[in-house]
């Protein structure tokens, strides 16, 4: 039996105390973001996620990013477009950017979807969004998103980090709980709720903390259940082993506190492992959906198989919302609004996916009076061209990418209900009338939470950095309630 002292950190390696791996991961992130090497110098900056108060009033106090991967076709969905509807089928005259040049066709193709007016604000929606049309009164849609680049991957990382193609920066999550901390010690401040397919395009880079501290990263769930291994502890640890495993390691936290007097973050360290301790409880009740009701779960879906599992996550969302978290992002695997191909199908089946659990999101967080403090976002990165793609058969035309013009809408937080913001040309090609960038939402929903994203700034490598990064930004008052 080795017999030879061990240190805190041989020791947590060792005997994990039964802590889950989600709890694990968040306490490491903090200790990583604490930690300085033996040789350098003792600074007195420290990073915390306690909560901050904004400088501004804010509006929005949470966050909930329902993020579309490869791009909605807009024209189909949320911008109706009569004259491409009357032209469909005759050449555009317009210069269009493709992708897939070898597939490419100029021939404009009106939606096979039939729109019409809904709600008090008579906002137009495809009959591919029958729950969101339902629940138009309470968004705002802005149809006048441009990122002015085709591509997925560029665009992502523009809309998420604030300037495109870079990898490396931080994520709006990881600013906003830099900024503004969060409302709970139980559970993570940054949570991100993955997709049973897999990563989506672009893989971890969509939520990074970059070169913030990981601290502020996205703190992945599991897609199945259980959605953190090992939360409880196995039997051999569990109650008077465990409690005097975590005295153990506070002992000896506070020797190696009073052997480095000089590191003044140590006592938020060990209280990162309290969370840990904490999350056993808090996490087991946030993520135990059987403690909704039949109706909830038939709300979002849950008694359907192609809705069960995004709504699950909707429900997960609005339960963490509900319990503090500041930022909670849902994602797709792969791509799946990306239809280059077969629209009249793959169109349609994402749509039965989403649409119901994403307003039935918006209802719940209303009814229960969270709306107000929670902004609901809904988008991708780019659009589609309203051309066609493999034209000449029915079957498989699709449509290509378009960065130039295409639509998201938001909801509470703030946004004023009921409208629509922005315009895209006659067919939907370009974004023409108010025109929103990455960075102007950006900026917007920093303004939301009360701050100014001028003035909210990193220092990185001597450099004082934002989220918009010094770009052209404005904040979109008009979409402001």
């Amino acid at each position: 039996m080795d017999r030879r002292p061990i240190g805190r950190r041989e020791f947590l390696q060792r005997n994990a105390m039964g802590i889950g791996g989600v709890a694990l991961a968040w306490m490491l992130h903090q200790e990583q973001a604490r930690a300085t090497s033996g040789d350098a110098p003792r600074a007195p900056r420290s990073y915390d996620l306690l909560a901050k108060a904004p400088a501004i009033a804010p509006r929005a106090e949470a966050m909930i990013s329902l993020f579309m991967h490869g791009g909605p076709a807009h024209m189909d969905l949320l911008d109706p477009k009569p004259e491409l509807q009357r032209m469909s089928g005759s050449e555009y005259a317009g210069d269009i950017q493709y992708s897939f040049v070898n597939r490419a066709s100029k021939k404009l193709l009106g939606s096979p979807w039939k729109f019409a007016a809904h709600g008090q604000s008579g906002t137009e929606v495809s009959e591919l969004l029958p729950h969101f049309a339902g629940i138009v009164d309470r968004a705002c849609v802005i149809r006048s998103m441009h990122t002015g680049f085709n591509g997925h991957e560029v665009s992502i990382r523009y809309q998420h980090s604030g300037i495109p193609a870079v990898t490396g920066r931080p994520t709006l999550g990881s600013w906003i709980t830099y900024g503004l901390g969060c409302e709970t010690r139980d559970l993570p401040a940054y949570l991100v709720l993955s997709d049973p397919g897999g990563h989506p395009v672009d893989g971890t880079h969509n939520w990074s903390s970059g070169w913030m501290p990981p601290l502020f990263q996205g703190t992945v769930l599991r897609a199945r259940e259980p959605r953190i291994l090992n939360l409880d502890p196995p039997p051999r640890l569990a109650g008077r082993l465990q409690r005097q495993n975590l005295a153990l390691l506070e002992r000896l936290n506070a020797e190696f506190q009073e052997r480095h007097p000089g590191e003044a973050d140590l006592e938020a360290r060990i209280a990162s492992y309290e969370l840990a301790s904490r999350m056993q409880t808090a996490a087991t009740e946030a993520l135990d959906i059987s403690r909704e009701t039949e109706a909830t779960h038939r709300m979002y879906g849950l008694d359907q198989d192609e809705t069960r599992e995004y709504g699950t996550r909707c429900l997960i969302a609005r339960r963490l919302i509900e319990r503090g978290v500041r930022f909670v992002q849902l994602f797709l695997g792969g791509q799946p609004w990306d239809t280059h191909s077969h629209l009249a199908s793959n169109l349609p089946s994402i749509c039965r996916k989403t649409d119901q659990p994403a307003a039935a999101l918006v209802k719940d967080l209303a009814q229960r009076g969270l709306l107000d403090t929670t902004l609901v976002h809904w988008g991708g990165e780019i659009g589609r061209l309203p051309v066609t793609e493999a034209h000449g058969n029915e079957n498989e035309v699709g449509r290509d990418h378009n960065g130039q013009g295409f639509s998201i809408w938001l909801a509470g937080g703030g946004v004023r209900p009921g409208m629509t913001f922005g315009s895209t040309d006659e067919v939907g090609h370009r974004a023409v009338e108010n025109v929103v960038t990455p960075n102007d939402l950006q900026a917007t929903i920093l303004r939301l939470f009360g701050i100014d994203h001028e003035q909210l700034i990193y220092h990185h490598n001597g450099q004082p950095q934002t989220l918009t990064a010094g770009r052209p930004s404005r904040i979109v008052e008009e979409i402001l309630a």
